[in-house]
């Protein structure tokens, strides 16, 4: 199954329609460096956010996750900031794909509400089940199919594509 089946960290919360340019500014997307990105993810929405999260924690979001536009800016900034996933009850459907195309696990809960900024959680991937550490609840996910799964095990869709290539080459 996954390299990495359990994800375990702690929680920011952000609100409903968390748009892409929220997640990333406009005014950043004149690199397409990683590393760069990463430095400015959630700015507009919390200035302090990267100085105060560390890689391994998960943000828990409303409603609409990666709304706006289909900049690929802002999962890549998400995950090379350190942010071990996203849970939220929906996601924008590009977003939904571009998070895997780059290899960013996320996960509908419609429960997400509950769980509170500060908590610690566990995502199961296998069992499809997402922990609260803190409140000692258990919520059931669907878990992603095995195809997205492996596009995050790999690190996104090229790095899955250079995979296939090598292991056909052989």
């Amino acid at each position: 199954m996954a390299k990495d089946e359990h994800l375990q960290g702690k929680v920011w919360k952000f609100g409903d329609n968390v748009d892409t340019d929220l997640i990333i500014a406009a005014r950043y997307l004149n690199t397409s460096e990683a590393s760069e990105l990463a430095k400015h993810v959630m700015e507009d929405a919390d200035p302090t956010f990267v100085s105060k999260m560390s890689a391994g924690d998960l943000i828990v979001a409303g409603e609409n996750f990666g709304c706006g536009s289909s900049r690929e800016h802002a999962p890549i900034a998400l995950k090379e900031a350190g942010v071990a996933a996203v849970i939220a009850p929906t996601f924008a459907r590009i977003f939904y794909r571009n998070a895997f195309n780059m290899g960013l696990p996320i996960f509908e809960l419609a429960e997400a509400a509950e769980i509170a900024e500060g908590d610690t959680v566990r995502v199961d991937m296998e069992a499809g089940e997402v922990i609260n550490v803190s409140q000692a609840k258990t919520y059931k996910f669907t878990p992603i199919p095995a195809f997205m799964q492996e596009l995050v095990d790999a690190g996104g869709l090229i790095e899955f594509a250079k995979k296939e290539i090598k292991q056909k080459a052989q």
